[in-house]
């Protein structure tokens, strides 16, 4: 782990931040929230942040820009071209039945589903264009925005910056190898992958039964 995190701290501090803004950016503005969840980015930022190269403030403000742009960005594409886009929405998502929670929490809460999407890295790709889709007036859906994109940002950002700390006391207490650690860590998101995949395979057969 210790190699991980070295070569996370030797990245130009500017890379990082860039990613950090990015990520988020493109998450619900081209749906690449649907296969790349830009908390990666904004975590590994906090735990740059850790290691002194960056201010955790720096990596804060970066992630709020970025959050917050793209989703206004998605709520554009969504009111103007909403239907053609969900008609284009990946065939998993579909099946998983992601795209209808998306639907169901924005019709259900409506400006709060735009905070509450925030903590799914599905919904936070869908629900700004299905709330432009829906007629959410954009002042309602920008004030959400704003607040859930700071809510979210904050709480990754310091998550990653206590992951960097976390990481070595973890070796350090318990004696395990950087490798170990990292091995975990591995094994449990491949597990969770795993998980998912099952999950929409059996959801593909019911729906089609």
């Amino acid at each position: 782990m210790d190699r991980v995190l070295g070569v996370l701290v030797a990245l130009p501090p500017a890379l990082v931040l860039a990613l950090v803004f990015l990520l988020p950016a493109l998450e619900a503005s081209t749906f690449l929230g649907l296969f790349v969840p830009g908390e990666i980015a904004v975590l590994v930022g906090g735990a740059v942040a850790h290691s002194g190269r960056l201010p955790l403030w720096a990596v804060i403000v970066a992630a709020v820009a970025g959050a917050a742009l793209g989703d206004q960005a998605g709520y554009l594409v969504g009111r103007r071209y909403g239907r053609r886009l969900l008609a284009r929405t990946p065939r998993r998502f579909v099946r998983s039945g992601e795209l209808r929670r998306a639907l169901d929490l924005v019709r259900r809460r409506g400006a709060l589903a735009v905070v509450i999407g925030r903590w799914a890295a599905a919904l936070r790709a869908l629900v700004p264009g299905i709330a432009g889709l829906s007629g959410m007036p954009q002042a309602t859906f920008t004030l959400a925005n704003v607040a859930g994109g700071m809510l979210w940002s904050v709480t990754v950002a310091v998550l990653g910056f206590l992951a960097g700390a976390s990481y070595r006391l973890l070796e350090h207490r318990l004696g395990l190898g950087g490798e170990a650690v990292l091995a975990v860590i591995v094994v449990v998101v491949a597990v969770r992958l795993w998980r998912h995949h099952r999950a929409a395979r059996r959801t593909g057969p019911a729906r089609r039964g």
